[in-house]
């Protein structure tokens, strides 16, 4: 390990790097607010310190030597290390911009409902909402915690699950079957329009699951973003399968009612996630504590199928 007591004066090294790189004294006094006369006493207490030449002199002229120039070099590395990091730490205090990113149905069917209680919560964080159906790239993209549904497979970043889902189909109460009858069982479902949407969410599971043996929907619309689905249902035009979190505002306004008892659990889930360094972000922290504990009331409260 190094002994750190043998650190030459940091003063005497950032002189002897400020003159290197503008080639004398007078301007390297310039950028550190001291004298000419102070950076070449620094420089010459720096020489004797190492008990070697860093300069060669003429007159008022200094040339670097090969030496010095390497030595220099190494300083920089270091000071700039230490730089960037004393800027990180005091950027932790200036972050007050939260930038979230999640999917549009998550967003706009449970996250942007509630966040309003978080940003009460904290009046100094700037919120930004972003929804895509793209995968955002956090360092690229600027963004600070992303909200994904997937299989919680995503390399580079801290990764935590929020919650399962549940899919169930949901229908407008004034909805009717081809015979002019409210469905009552799954069996219903033959006489039923089966909205389609996103390929990745098809129809086979849960007909599966509710012992059903019917064919995939085919032809008409296909609705590539499940909320458009679900506001379609609620329309009357039919029956959607939805996941739970996306239809409970609905079903809370009573634009949609669940059908039947049979629920299946997604393959996938919902995470969060934030780059390494997030987590030395208070803006983050109080933003992850505040959605895992939003996430528990609404299944505690929305007679979560699980």
């Amino acid at each position: 390990m190094t002994d750190l007591r043998k650190l030459p004066n940091l003063a005497a090294l950032r002189a002897f790097d400020a003159a290197v790189r503008h080639g004398g004294f007078s301007r390297a006094a310039e950028e550190i607010h001291v004298t000419p006369g102070a950076v070449s006493h620094q420089v010459r207490a720096l020489e004797e310190e190492l008990g070697l030449q860093l300069f060669v002199r003429h007159g008022k002229r200094i040339a670097v030597t090969e030496t010095g120039q390497r030595f220099a070099a190494t300083i920089r590395k270091s000071l700039g290390e230490i730089a960037l990091a004393a800027e990180h730490l005091r950027s932790l205090n200036r972050q007050q911009r939260l930038v979230i990113s999640s999917t549009p149905s998550f967003s706009s069917r449970w996250l942007a409902p509630r966040l309003w209680k978080f940003i009460d919560a904290n009046p100094e964080i700037e919120v930004v909402l972003q929804s895509g159906s793209h995968l955002s790239d956090l360092r690229l993209d600027g963004v600070d915690i992303g909200l994904r549904f997937g299989r919680g497979h995503y390399p580079g970043v801290v990764t935590e699950k929020l919650t399962d889902d549940y899919y169930y189909p949901v229908a407008s109460p004034a909805y009717r079957t081809k015979r002019g009858k409210k469905p009552a069982r799954p069996a219903d479902l033959a006489q039923c329009a089966l909205l389609r949407m996103d390929t990745r969410e098809s129809w086979q599971p849960w007909l599966k699951r509710a012992g059903l043996d019917l064919p995939e929907p085919t032809g008409g619309l296909v609705i590539e973003d499940s909320s458009l689905t679900l506001r379609q249902a609620a329309d009357g035009g039919g029956v959607a399968l939805s996941r739970h979190i996306i239809a409970s505002q609905e079903i809370a306004a009573g634009e949609v009612v669940r059908l039947f008892d049979v629920a299946l659990k997604a393959d996938e889930s919902y995470y969060l996630v934030h780059l390494p360094e997030g987590v030395e972000k208070p803006a983050i922290a109080a933003f992850k504590k505040w959605i895992f504990g939003e996430m528990k009331l609404f299944r505690d409260s929305s007679g979560w199928p699980g």
